[in-house]
């Protein structure tokens, strides 16, 4: 990757600002599980109280010297903010501390590093690392902002800076050109489902919502699952039979998180294409978090950036087996139409109702019908076989079949081309 990384935990101090505008507000809960997640040892969090940011440190000089002082006394080796700084304000900071400063964006950039697996994944974080760290090359090389000159030496020519500017806006360009071939890939696939009219469930929400395990629970799959932040970070699909519906399929993506940086959204855009073109969107919500109310404004926030806030979704309500008394449940509108649904994907409770509602939403208007088909129809009593829509088998009087079918009206549609008559008319 693009960043080298310990081999054990650095010890980190950590900086959270209080401040009376809620929009900018941070969640210091939040930020410690980040903290973790990285893989670093927090040893001492410093909260600073403060109206508005500092220009030149972000904090005021006198908690300056206090986290310098901290820094010292703990032998720390990074100091973490929970917060976006300016690449000002961190070269300023570290000239002080005289050891790395890391705001809330390169934390996250930190953690995605960390978690990306597949080449694509590894081409995402290296896009928005890049991005993040071009306005911050200053701070490694200011002592090569000037060659020396001498015999030989002097004229026209490039200092260490420029050069290294100059290979970064490379790079930039050969992973956009890299993703953009992904881009394509991924337009292919879905243009391919959509000729075969498979639908695509999209599994989108807070990090640590329990996505994954809700997906493995599902699809019987083994993907990683830890209670942590960003444990999932590469997208995972999997074809799912439903019954009564037929095949989906069913797509694993990153977590969001609350002011999820711009350079990641653009950066994972590939990534979080596949929910804003997915036929339905399962908004996984952890139901036993106290800021749930919130962290489901921030998701719709994230959908919203990704142009995917007109997508046909369903509220799931996970994580029922950490609150009393709660029972797995569907919740619906006043027309009946599937809303919220109540589960537990580590236990299972309630995911036979998630199907449910899933079947409901995507089938849209079932057909319930009984049909009659010749002995010479033996090709479409077939396709409603491989739909696995037939209900119930009967062979009539004139030895034709009487089939009971549940399926879609799209599905329906699909596969008669032309309506046979019901039974009542026969």
């Amino acid at each position: 990757m693009f960043f080298e990384r310990p081999e054990s935990g650095e010890r980190a101090i950590l900086v959270h600002l209080e401040m009376r505008d809620e929009a900018q507000q941070e969640d210091q809960r939040e930020f410690k599980e980040l903290v973790l997640s990285a893989g670093a040892d927090p040893v001492e969090l410093l909260i600073v109280r403060r109206q508005q940011p500092n220009a030149r440190y972000f904090v005021g000089s006198g908690k300056v010297e206090e986290i310098r002082q901290a820094v010292v006394a703990n032998e720390a080796e990074v100091v973490l903010f929970n917060h976006a700084l300016t690449p000002t304000q961190e070269r300023n900071l570290e000239s002080v501390f005289q050891c790395r400063v890391l705001d809330r964006t390169g934390l996250i950039l930190d953690i995605f590093a960390q978690r990306a697996r597949t080449y694509e994944g590894k081409l995402q974080v290296e896009l928005a690392q890049l991005e993040h760290v071009s306005t911050r090359l200053i701070r490694g090389w200011t002592h090569l902002e000037r060659q020396k000159g001498g015999i030989g030496l002097r004229g026209p020519g490039e200092t260490q800076l420029e050069t290294d500017r100059r290979l970064l806006r490379v790079r930039l360009k050969t992973i956009g050109r890299k993703l953009e071939k992904v881009r394509k890939q991924r337009d292919q696939g879905r243009q391919a489902r959509k000729r075969a009219e498979i639908s695509t469930v999209s599994l989108a929400g807070y990090t640590n919502a329990g996505k994954s395990t809700l997906f493995n629970r599902l699809t019987q799959a083994s993907v990683y699952v830890q209670d942590q932040l960003f444990a999932t970070l590469d997208p995972t699909m999997r074809r799912l039979e439903i019954e009564g519906l037929g095949p989906i399929v069913l797509a694993d993506t990153v977590g969001f998180i609350r002011h999820l940086p711009h350079k990641l959204v653009e950066a994972f855009r590939a990534t979080l294409q596949e929910a804003a073109e997915a036929t339905l969107l399962l908004h996984i919500v952890d139901a036993a978090d106290e800021n749930r109310d919130d962290n489901i404004e921030q998701v719709n926030d994230v959908l919203r950036e990704i142009k995917a806030d007109d997508v046909p979704s369903l509220l799931v309500y996970n994580k029922i087996d950490l609150m009393d008394g709660t029972q797995g449940r569907l919740d619906r509108d006043d027309q009946g139409v599937p809303q919220r649904v109540w589960v537990s994907a580590q236990t299972g409770a309630g995911v036979d109702l998630l199907l449910e509602a899933i079947c409901e939403r995507l089938a849209g208007e079932m057909v319930n019908e009984e049909l009659r088909l010749s002995a010479s129809e033996g090709r479409l009593r077939a396709k409603f076989y491989q739909q696995g829509a037939v209900l119930d088998e009967s062979i009539g009087e004139q030895g034709e079949f009487i089939l009971q079918i549940r399926m879609s009206r799209q599905d329906y549609d699909r596969i008669l081309g032309r309506k046979p008559a019901p039974v009542d008319n026969w």
